[in-house]
């Protein structure tokens, strides 16, 4: 739709004044939560289905968020109240809002057509239904969820059919490209602020005014304004993909670097001076995990396959296939190791969320390790600093088999602490990259330990050799077997 500049202007608010997310969750809290407190005379508002989510983030003990990340809970303590709230009164926070960011859970489709691969949108369009049959003013729509490309026109659609006579949508991409564990310094001091519009009158002058809610903060040349469709893609293939790519790459390397006698701390360090390569996601370990990259992967070969391009849909499922064997190579060597048998041994794993500083097990690599050694009939001694004990209990219980929780109580113990999980274990494995784990005492933890004592280190934490020195054996992820205990050889 083209006019004049104020028969634009006349399609959307001035000025931006109440803002409304659905989606409590791991992206839309924390995101907003910034938002507020960087723009008090704003008012955000974070709704949310699920009534149990949002009395977590209204609780007075501001540790039992929903979702942890450092410095996030004292910045909901500082703005919660004043210029944030939390609420299930959706309708209401979308009416009154001219912003409303679309911050919903996109899992991978799990039957029908592209069973897991595509986007499973359902949660999209119901939000994007809501919004058309409430709306009583025009509002700017932005995309926050990671969605495949050209989410935007299947939003439109659904916008113009059901809204109310005379109200206008304009729909920006704005995705995020947070880390978790560093999510609130991702969002106070981002590399770039990408928002994506059609290219016309309405649409610049919708990105305008979202940019200028950002160069509250974000300085001018770090918003980024690109067309819808590139910055869709933008967060799925750049900001994902190419990422995991990295950490599949390293650890293809590193299973060269066991079998050659190389260190892969070295090789990455050597290619990571080069200006060209960087340092950055080349750090060894037994794989990724998270709820972006496996998903976002997925669904750009389900993307590719689908515009007829077979060969790029297969090179980026051979990402995920490094990733599963780095995986089942490090479940593997625990058991080889081990007198090729773990059954009925106890092995403490050390670590259950995806990475360090989340309370995040969405896809996490101890979940696998979990179910192979459970496999092998061996007895797991888990501890975390953050996850719920009801989480893992959730984690590893398979839907749908019979007295599946019964069997998962009798293989697992859950341990409020590491002296704990590691008492009478046969091996410890590493599994999450906690600072804590950096500071064991490993003296103490040989002492309580069955013999020989075993680390497995998944995350290159521990240093192999002090570890020999106290009379562990060591297995360390990209550490050849000239650098290892003889045992491994």
């Amino acid at each position: 739709m083209t006019g004049s500049t104020d028969q634009v202007n006349a399609l959307l608010p001035e000025k931006i004044t109440k803002i409304c997310c659905i989606g409590a969750g791991y992206v839309g809290g924390p995101t907003c939560t910034v938002l507020a407190q960087q723009c008090p005379d704003l008012v955000v508002t974070i709704v949310d289905v699920n009534p149990q989510r949002i009395a977590a983030w209204n609780s007075e003990n501001l540790s039992e968020l929903p979702v942890f990340e450092p410095g996030l809970s004292s910045i909901v303590g500082e703005c919660r109240g004043r210029n944030l709230f939390f609420t299930t009164e959706i309708d209401r926070a979308i009416d009154e809002a001219q912003i409303v960011f679309v911050s919903v859970n996109t899992p991978t489709k799990t039957s029908g057509i592209g069973s897991g691969f595509a986007a499973d949108l359902r949660y999209v369009e119901a939000s994007t239904r809501r919004i058309a049959s409430i709306a009583s003013t025009p509002k700017i729509i932005v995309e926050k969820s990671t969605v495949p490309c050209r989410t935007a026109a299947t939003m439109r659609a659904i916008l113009e059919a059901n809204s109310k006579p005379g109200i206008s949508f304009q729909i920006l991409s704005n995705p995020e490209f947070l880390s978790e564990g560093t999510a609130v310094q991702d969002l106070l001091n981002p590399d770039r602020v990408l928002i994506g519009s059609l290219a016309t009158e309405q649409g610049n002058r919708a990105a305008e005014l979202l940019s200028e809610v950002y160069e509250r903060w974000v300085p001018k040349d770090r918003v980024l304004r690109t067309g819808l469709w590139s910055s869709e893609l933008t967060k799925l293939k750049a900001a994902n993909a190419l990422l995991a790519q990295r950490i599949s790459s390293i650890n293809a390397i590193s299973a060269i670097c066991e079998a050659t006698g190389a260190n892969v701390d070295e090789v990455a360090h050597a290619c990571g001076v080069d200006r060209r390569i960087g340092p950055h996601f080349l750090r060894a370990s037994v794989g990724f995990g998270g709820s972006c990259f496996q998903k976002d992967i997925l669904n750009l070969v389900y993307l590719s396959g689908s515009l007829n391009l077979p060969e790029v849909a297969e090179y980026w499922r051979q990402v995920i296939v490094m990733n599963e064997f780095s995986k089942a190579r490090f479940a593997k060597k625990v058991v080889q190791t081990l007198f090729n048998t773990v059954t009925a041994k106890r092995l403490a794993l050390l670590g259950f969320a995806f990475k360090k500083d989340t309370g995040d097990t969405r896809e996490s690599p101890a979940i696998t390790l979990c179910r192979h050694f459970r496999q092998e009939g061996a007895h797991i001694a888990i501890y975390d600093p953050k996850v719920p004990h009801s989480q893992i209990l959730m984690d590893l219980t398979e839907p749908g088999v019979a007295d599946d929780r019964k069997n998962i109580e009798e293989s697992i113990t859950i341990c409020s602490n590491i002296q704990e999980a590691c008492r009478d274990a046969e091996a410890v494995v590493i599994a999450t990259d906690w600072d804590e784990f950096c500071a064991i005492d490993w003296h103490d933890i040989y002492q309580i330990m069955r013999k020989p004592a075993v680390v497995f280190d998944g995350r290159r934490v521990v240093d192999p050799r002090q570890l020999r020195e106290i009379g562990f054996r060591v297995h360390a992820v990209g550490i050849g077997p000239e650098l290892q205990d003889n045992v491994w050889v």
